[in-house]
C-alpha cells in the first residue's frame, strides 16, 4: 500500500483544467483558479477538499492516514499521508475534491476514479 508523490501528481494532472502552482514548501492544485488540493513533498502528504461529513468520517476511521487540515466555507480539508492509502481510494478522494470545486460545466461529464488510476 502507499502512493508515490510522482504517481499522485500524474493522477491529479489528469483532471480537466487542473493547474498547479509551486511554492517553496508545497504545490497547489486548482481548477479555474480555485484550489482543491495541496502537496507537501517534504512530508509526503496531500491536502484535499472534502465535505465536512467526509472529513469527520475519514479522520475517525483511520487517524493514522487522515487528519483534519482546516474547515472553510462549509468544507473540511483533510491531510492524507500517502504511505497509508492505496491508489484507488486516493483517486476517489482527489476526484471528489476536484468535483466539489470545479464549475458546473466541467462536472457534467467528469472523469471516473478508474480513469484517473489509468492516467
Amino acid at each position: 500500500m502507499g502512493v508515490k508523490i510522482e504517481r499522485f501528481v500524474r493522477l491529479v494532472s489528469a483532471l480537466p483544467e487542473c493547474e498547479s502552482r509551486d511554492s517553496d514548501q508545497y504545490t497547489t492544485f486548482r481548477v479555474r483558479g480555485r484550489p482543491f488540493g495541496y502537496l507537501w513533498p517534504r512530508t509526503a502528504t496531500v491536502g484535499l477538499k472534502q465535505t465536512l461529513l467526509e472529513q469527520t468520517a475519514l479522520v475517525a476511521e483511520r487517524p493514522e492516514v487522515f487528519e483534519v487540515q482546516f474547515t472553510a466555507g462549509g468544507f473540511g480539508w483533510v491531510v492524507v499521508h500517502l504511505d497509508g492509502i492505496d491508489l484507488d481510494e486516493l483517486s476517489e478522494l482527489t476526484l471528489e475534491a476536484w468535483y466539489l470545486t470545479a464549475p458546473e460545466e466541467l462536472t457534467a461529464a467528469p472523469p471516473t476514479p478508474a480513469s484517473l488510476v489509468r492516467a
